[in-house]
């Protein structure tokens, strides 16, 4: 058995999944983790699957048959582990840039993003748009913690950061 990470992308509808899963299990595969998500009538997935080495280019034709399905797929190989995770919500003012400001500031830790989730709304109270995010981090040292939360924080005055158990 190998493992691949897949992509899927097509316009939602009632069944998708189903109809995936489908097909991932008539060709032997194992389901290992995955992220399935509904975004402006589009559903995207990523899937991390074990399949039987002879099996896969099945599974693909399987699933480009499905309508108005594409993918993306890859073989993966197991990635050392850091020796802490992570995994913080981040909630400020949303504004142009703020993605790459985040992602700058992690990056230049040497911290690996190894989650990100992130929403656009509005301040029910005062209806200014906020951006909030959900961040899972990998970290290759301790010390990158205090780093980390410091160098979010000179983003703004707006910033608020939060750790989630995990």
């Amino acid at each position: 058995m190998l493992r691949y990470l897949i992509t899927l992308q097509a316009p939602d509808r009632k069944g998708l999944v189903e109809q995936i899963a489908h097909a991932v299990s008539r060709h032997g595969g194992n389901w290992l983790d995955s992220e399935l998500r509904h975004i402006d009538g589009i559903f995207a997935a990523i899937l991390l699957l074990e399949v039987p080495a002879l099996r896969m280019d099945e599974l693909i034709e399987a699933l480009e048959c499905i309508d108005s399905l594409t993918l993306t797929y890859a073989k993966t190989s197991v990635a050392l582990k850091p020796i802490k995770r992570l995994s913080y919500s981040l909630v400020a003012y949303d504004r142009p840039g703020l993605v790459l400001d985040i992602s700058n500031k992690i990056n230049a830790l040497g911290i690996n993003i190894e989650q990100f989730s992130s929403q656009y709304e509005t301040a029910g109270h005062t209806g200014i748009a906020l951006f909030r995010a959900t961040i899972g981090l990998g970290l290759t040292d301790l010390a990158q913690e205090d780093q980390l939360v410091a160098s979010l924080y000179a983003l703004g005055d707006d910033l608020v950061l939060d750790r989630l158990s995990r």
